[in-house]
């Protein structure tokens, strides 16, 4: 982790470690959702830190409302992200724990995105 890497980013990073890890797991994800459920899942992990990053990189005061848009972007992927969490645990993959903690995983990067919205718009 660098230094200057924002809070919100680092947890990103470990959403989509923990996503891969999780959904890498034969036992766990049966083959039948491999191209279907997983890679959404996976696909989508990646894009909430891709674009957290990217918003990170766009200069403030030249597009204000381009990084608040790119934010909000993050947001709504933490949104479909928490559906194919909720998805997997009605289809019985995973279990009410494990589904619970990974959703508090995405849940407080939503928040925090949340937070880092409300404070550039200001």
């Amino acid at each position: 982790m660098a230094e200057n890497d924002l809070k919100v980013i680092v947890k990103a990073k470990e959403l989509a470690v923990h996503s891969f890890k999780l959904t890498s797991n034969a036992n766990r994800y049966p083959k039948k959702y491999r191209h279907s459920l997983v890679d959404k899942i996976q696909i989508k992990s990646l894009e909430i830190y891709e674009t957290l990053l990217e918003a990170n990189r766009i200069n403030n005061a030249m597009n204000k409302y381009l990084r608040c848009e790119t934010i909000t972007r993050a947001i709504t992927y933490c949104d479909e992200l928490l559906f194919f969490i909720e998805l997997s645990m009605n289809l019985g993959i995973l279990s009410g724990g494990s589904a619970e903690y990974w959703s508090k995983m995405v849940s407080d990067v939503k928040y925090m995105s949340i937070a880092w919205r409300t404070k550039e718009s200001k």
